[in-house]
C-alpha cells in the first residue's frame, strides 16, 4: 500500500526594490492578475495574498510594496508591511533584476542573511540582458548569499518559472492549508475594483498624481445582470482635482472606462462604474485615513 503523501503548506513572500519585476512575478506564479502593474516605482501600496493549491501543497504568495525609505506617513505604513512579510515567511523569494544597482537597499540583504527560513534569489528581466551580465550577478548574489537557491529568470516571458514553483514546494514546511481550497486570495472585490481604478491613474496620469491619489469604493452593489459600483478617487489639492478630471471630464472619463472594461473581464460580469474626484489635502498622512484605507489596524 503506498502511503499518503504529506501535505505541505506555508507563506511565500516576495520582496525588493521598487520597479523590479515583483507584482508581475506574483502574478504569474498565481496565475490571475491580482497586482496591478505598471512601470511607475510604489505601485503595490498593500500587501497582497495569491494562493496556489495543490492535492498535498498550498503556497500563500504575498506581493509586498517595493523597499524605500519612507518621506510620509503612507510610505511608512507600506514598509511596515514588508517588515511583517519578512517576520512570517516560510519562504522568502527575494527579487532583484538586472538593471538595478545590486547594493540597492543593502540593509535589507543583511536582514536575509540573518534569516532562519530559506531565501530563494530570483534575477528577473534576463530577456533584456546578456549571457554574462547575468553569470556575473549570479556570482555577485552567491557571495552575498551563500545559503541562497538563485535563478535567472523573466517573470514577462515566464522563463524559469517552473523551477522556481518546484524549488517553493520542496521547501514548504509540513502543514495543513492555511486557507479552503477554493480560495485564490485574500483580499475581496472591492478591493480589486479601487486597485483597478488606481493602477489606470498610474498608467494615464504622470508627475506626482498617481502618487497624491487614493481610491475609496463607496458602493458596491452585486446584481445578477451586473456590478453597480462607485468610487471616491482622493487627491490632495484642486490643481490635481483639475488635472485628474480633464477638460469637460474627458480624462476621468478615458480612466474609467479602461477601468470597467479591466474589471468586468476581472470580475466576468457587466460593471457601471461611477467615478468622483474629492480633495483631502492630508490622507498621506492621517492615522484615521490610512486606517479606513486599509494601510493601518
Amino acid at each position: 500500500m503506498t502511503a499518503q503523501k504529506k501535505h505541505r503548506s506555508g507563506f511565500v513572500n516576495i520582496i525588493g526594490n521598487p520597479n523590479v519585476g515583483k507584482s508581475t512575478l506574483m502574478n504569474a506564479l498565481v496565475g490571475e492578475k491580482l497586482s496591478i502593474v505598471t512601470a511607475k516605482a510604489q505601485t503595490t501600496r498593500h500587501r497582497i495574498m495569491g494562493i496556489v493549491n495543490g492535492d498535498d501543497f498550498q503556497i500563500v504568495y504575498s506581493d509586498t510594496p517595493g523597499i524605500l525609505k519612507p518621506n510620509y506617513r503612507l510610505q511608512k505604513s507600506m514598509m511596515d508591511f514588508v517588515e511583517t512579510a519578512i517576520g512570517d515567511a516560510d519562504i522568502i523569494l527575494y527579487v532583484t533584476d538586472v538593471v538595478e544597482k545590486s547594493d540597492k537597499n543593502i540593509e535589507y540583504i543583511d536582514k536575509l542573511k540573518r534569516l532562519a527560513c530559506p531565501v530563494i534569489v530570483v534575477i528577473n528581466k534576463i530577456d533584456i540582458s546578456d549571457q554574462s551580465h547575468v553569470m556575473q550577478l549570479m556570482e555577485y548574489w552567491k557571495e552575498q548569499l551563500p545559503d541562497a537557491v538563485i535563478f535567472p529568470a523573466s517573470a514577462k516571458e515566464r522563463f524559469n518559472l517552473e523551477n522556481i514553483f518546484d524549488t517553493i514546494v520542496n521547501n514548504l514546511p509540513e502543514a495543513p492549508a492555511w486557507y479552503d481550497k477554493d480560495v485564490f486570495t485574500d483580499k475581496n472585490l472591492r478591493f480589486f475594483a479601487s486597485e483597478i481604478i488606481r493602477e489606470k491613474i498610474f498608467l494615464n496620469y504622470s508627475q506626482e498624481i498617481p502618487y497624491s491619489c487614493e481610491v475609496s469604493i463607496e458602493e458596491f452593489k452585486e446584481g445578477a445582470e451586473r456590478y453597480e459600483i462607485s468610487a471616491v478617487i482622493y487627491v490632495m489639492r484642486d490643481s490635481q482635482k483639475g488635472i485628474l478630471i480633464g477638460k469637460g471630464g474627458s480624462s476621468l472619463k478615458k480612466t474609467g472606462t479602461e477601468a470597467r472594461i479591466d474589471m468586468e473581464d476581472f470580475f466576468q460580469k457587466k460593471v457601471y462604474l461611477n467615478l468622483f474626484v474629492k480633495v483631502d489635502p492630508d490622507w498621506r498622512e492621517s492615522k484615521k485615513e490610512l486606517r479606513r484605507f486599509g494601510y493601518e489596524y
